[in-house]
């Protein structure tokens, strides 16, 4: 099994000078040392306007600069709100290939639609409509990755002439696709798409073996690749704070992660928001005697974390990612808990992982190959078909009179 790191990068108030400045840079620094560990991904999320929970407007940047400073995590931007009001499918295209250049080959390429009511109706997203536009998108981004030239599209999110999207990603045909799942039915859709399934919801490990199963064989039985590669994979979040006193790793970290639950409902189901007034930190204060706690999975000593993420292994989960940065969960204890984790708990889940995950893709062979006979796509351009069109000037200087 793989394992990886995920910032929504929380920041609870009150907020004071430079707060923003240090929560970044710390988190940097995560994931360097998440490099240095052996951590498989770091994840990033795109949010807007979800003060507190999530101040990760601009994955993209923040992934760019994780580039820099490491050499082999895989970078998961996870995921890229789809619908074109917020993105626009060649600009994401672009910035996804540029990514991929700058890391050497090192993206993930995750998607999804985004469900909260200050993105949505920040953006002039319709919810009714998000799911397509998400499906649209996707896939046309994809065909721009890999066409020379992209054909151009007339859809109902987004409609584009015939341009050659510049540049290519290293990554062949494109970087792996993910799909932000939070159901059952999601993780199916995702299944149905060829995608990876980003399990963006705490899951017992029984839950968790019963969306293995759904996912591949919804895979198996029903898919037709969105993109041009399919990436049969599935990803669940739990949350983390390791030390050898199974006390303190809650003192550390528990809490985080309940506001970090707190933070999803307050933005997302039951709250009232004010932007730039409401406090959700104060807020979540004064319910945390009502909430009754949240599961403490990945929370405890090695041993404990051993026999949490045992039953996810168990299940067939690919990668698990923890959700470390939360709340006000502080910077030395979650580089200890890594390290303590990467030191006494990792090393028996790598054992033979490159072995499973080939024994995988071989089963999977044939089922991909059928669902690569059902997958339709636009049909490339021949020369004759290509459209020119004259830059502005030569256009402007062709309707001047001529001057004798």
């Amino acid at each position: 099994m793989q394992f990886g790191i995920f910032y929504e990068h929380q920041l609870p108030r009150p907020w004071h000078e430079g707060d923003e400045l240090r929560l970044f840079q710390e988190a940097l620094d995560q994931v360097e040392l998440a490099d240095r560990l052996g951590i498989d991904f770091a994840w990033e999320v795109e949010h807007h306007f979800l003060e507190e929970y999530s101040h990760s407007s601009a994955p993209e940047v923040f992934l760019a600069a994780c580039s820099q400073r490491t050499k082999r995590i895989r970078l998961g931007h996870g995921i890229v709100l789809m619908p074109p009001k917020y993105n626009h499918p060649a600009r994401v295209a672009e910035r996804i290939a540029t990514l991929d250049l700058v890391s050497k080959g090192r993206v993930e390429f995750g998607t999804g639609e985004s469900a909260s009511r200050a993105e949505l109706e920040g953006f002039g997203v319709e919810s009714a409509e998000k799911h397509e536009m998400w499906r649209e998108a996707v896939e046309q981004a994809c065909d721009m990755m890999v066409m020379q030239p992209y054909p151009g599209y007339q859809g109902k999110g987004f409609s584009m002439p015939c341009r050659n999207v510049v540049p290519k990603p290293v990554q062949k045909p494109h970087p792996p696709l993910w799909m932000a799942c939070s159901s059952g039915e999601m993780i199916r859709t995702a299944a149905q798409h060829g995608l990876g399934a980003l399990a963006f919801a705490f899951v017992e490990p029984s839950e968790a073996r019963q969306w293995v199963e759904d996912y591949y064989a919804t895979l198996k039985r029903e898919c037709v690749p969105l993109g041009h590669a399919i990436n049969p994979a599935v990803a669940v979040v739990t949350g983390f704070s390791c030390h050898e006193d199974s006390e303190e790793a809650r003192r550390r970290g528990l809490d985080g992660l309940q506001f970090f639950g707190y933070g999803i409902g307050h933005h997302y189901l039951f709250g009232a928001h004010k932007p730039g007034r409401t406090n959700v930190w104060q807020n979540y204060e004064a319910a945390r005697a009502m909430l009754g706690g949240v599961g403490s999975g990945g929370v405890g000593n090695p041993a404990e974390l051993r026999a949490h993420l045992r039953k996810f292994a168990d299940a067939g989960v690919d990668q698990v990612i923890f959700i470390q940065q939360g709340g006000r969960n502080r910077h030395r204890h979650i580089c200890d808990s890594l390290e303590l984790f990467a030191r006494e708990v990792m090393p028996e889940f790598k054992e033979g992982e490159k072995e499973r995950n080939c024994r995988k893709m071989e089963e999977l062979a044939p089922y991909l190959k059928q669902a690569f006979t059902r997958k339709g796509g636009l049909p490339a351009l021949g020369d004759e078909q290509i459209p020119e069109y004259r830059a502005y000037g030569r256009s402007i200087a062709g309707a001047m009179p001529h001057v004798k």
